[in-house]
């Protein structure tokens, strides 16, 4: 069978192909040491569970020298492991562990600010000019407006105001304005020595991590670096200078935007951009209208998938394939099961016959999928938590995750109970990887031989064809072909998350069904003018076309 990712102009390393990611917040995923809070050997210890689920790289939240004012995002020292996920060698442990079994890591890069108790940070704030004096930006008084940017004043012996990009504790680093405004000299033009230091000083944090094993980076609020930035022009030039550096020196080394355009991020070098539910209602429209407070009641609207057959496919298609044409020849799309920033995991409100119906969609789709950790077995939100390190409303996503009931806390930690990070999960029947990893029909084990499927046929790679053959606004099913690009493969996908059957006669190309992949056997059958679905409720079904 024909490879259809042989283009040699492709813009991306050839194993994102049929690649599969893992996102892992480090706090609570496995605690080795026993104090209550996950760490790096807890991780290299759980490789083999991640390498039968079929997963090809890690993205770690940030698990460096930090306060822990926001989670990690708030960093104190670039080139140090914190040390309550142990050093940098148990880090350099993992890099070779996990690529031992065919995995790769990625860590989180966060260059638009540091900690308020960085060393650079500090030495900007002080009074006399010195090396760091314009690595952050400062307006000229303390008393002077900040321009629409929310600035902090009175904290520092420096006549001026920091500005941040979110919390107190996290100042912005110059990296210039793209246009400075007459009579403000303390915003800087992107090529003032400040910015340009800057620029420097992260592709140092880089070079010193890929040295040191790393795949690449996930990089934190990648689009909103350069102020005042129309179209995010100047940005994006930044962007592909850092691509052509590593394109000279770290050819393999893979970059994942957190910027939500990909007709932005991808012209501007990056290999990946993630669908995020700040940034596009489409996304948020599949399964998470509910809101933060969890109501999934329709107050919000109702999310496609959703039993009550009362979905719209058409608000994430028609936003997905503007995204799709232009992403063709630059780069890839994830779209994530979940992630850090979320306040509802996909589990919210659903159960296994839902679960199914999504992940369908989400390993069948074009681009890279990511996994945020513990959707693969179901793992639900917390409610009623208070924030943990700046989580707020998302703390309640973040909980440890579950690994065996008959042990202490779930299998994640032997500490005590009011000794961990956040607790686990209250609800004795949560599902675990215990309960589900010997039960052939778990959702676990359905998401592994999803996984497989994927990585098993070309027409499911992450550049492979993408066609919607039924997608009516207020309709079900959704159905969609995937195919290579030389025709050598067809693959229909047709999906169904109402309580109601539904059947649908689809146009296409007619061809004979060659296999049942998923589903049913009888659940799409050929004409001549394409083929005629029956769906019964909540069911999802995948065919070869031969």
């Amino acid at each position: 069978m024909s490879d259809p990712t042989a283009p040699t102009s492709r813009p991306y390393p050839a194993w994102l192909e049929d690649a599969v990611f893992y996102e892992i917040y480090p706090q609570t995923f496995y605690d080795a040491n026993g104090d209550g809070i996950g760490d790096l050997p807890g991780i290299s210890a759980k490789l083999d569970y991640l390498q039968s689920l079929g997963v090809d790289a890690l993205w770690l939240n940030p698990c460096f020298v930090s306060p822990f004012e926001d989670a990690g995002y708030d960093v104190s020292d670039y080139y140090q492991v914190a040390p309550r996920y142990g050093t940098n060698a148990d880090l350099e442990a993992l890099f070779a562990e996990a690529r031992g079994r065919g995995i790769r890591v990625f860590l989180d890069l966060v260059p638009g600010h540091t900690s308020w108790q960085h060393p650079w940070f500090k030495a900007s704030a002080r009074h006399e000019r010195n090396e760091y004096s314009d690595w952050f930006i400062w307006t000229d008084r303390v008393w002077a407006p900040a321009e629409g940017m929310r600035a902090i004043t009175g904290l520092s012996e420096r006549d001026g105001g920091f500005i941040i990009n979110f919390f107190a504790c996290q100042p912005a680093l110059n990296y210039g304005f793209a246009n400075p405004e007459p009579g403000h000299p303390w915003q800087q033009p992107v090529d003032a020595p400040g910015p340009r230091a800057v620029r420097q000083a992260m592709k140092d944090v880089m070079r010193f991590w890929l040295d040191r094993g790393a795949a690449g980076f996930r990089v934190d609020m990648a689009g909103s670096l350069v102020k005042q930035d129309p179209g995010r022009r100047e940005t994006a030039r930044l962007w592909r200078e850092m691509r052509a550096w590593l394109d000279a020196e770290y050819p393999d080394a893979v970059l994942i935007a957190e910027w939500g355009k990909p007709s932005e991020s991808l012209p501007a070098g990056f290999h990946m951009d993630f669908l995020l539910h700040f940034a596009q209602a489409g996304y948020t429209s599949l399964f998470r209208k509910g809101g933060d407070d969890g109501q999934w009641d329709g107050r919000y609207g109702w999310s496609f998938f959703d039993r009550s057959g009362h979905g719209n496919i058409r608000e994430f298609l028609d936003e997905y394939l503007r995204d799709y044409a232009t992403a063709q020849g630059r780069g890839l799309i994830c779209i994530p099961s979940g992630n850090h920033d979320m306040g509802q995991r996909l589990a919210e409100g659903r159960e296994t016959a839902d679960l199914l119906c999504a992940w369908v969609f989400l390993l069948t789709m074009p681009g890279v999928p990511f996994i945020y950790y513990g959707d693969e077995i179901g793992m639900r939100t917390v409610h009623g938590l208070p924030s943990k390190e700046g989580g707020y409303q998302r703390t309640g996503a973040r909980t440890p995750m579950q690994w065996d009931n008959a042990l202490p806390n779930a299998g994640f930690s032997t500490a005590a109970a009011d000794a961990l990070y956040l607790p686990i999960h209250p609800d004795a029947a949560r599902p675990t990887v215990a309960d589900q990893i010997n039960d052939r029909g778990s959702l676990l084990n359905r998401v592994r031989s999803l996984i497989a499927l994927r990585k098993a046929h070309p027409a499911l790679a992450a550049s492979a064809e993408f066609r919607p053959l039924y997608a009516e606004a207020g309709k079900l099913p959704f159905v969609y072909e995937r195919r290579t690009h030389d025709g050598s493969e067809r693959i229909l996908v047709a999906l169904n998350p109402s309580a109601a059957a539904v059947t649908a006669d689809v146009p296409g190309e007619p061809g004979p069904l060659a296999e049942t992949l998923y589903g049913a056997d009888a659940a799409i059958t050929a004409h001549d003018r394409g083929w005629q679905v029956h769906l019964p409720a909540v069911s999802a079904a995948i065919y070869r076309v031969a």
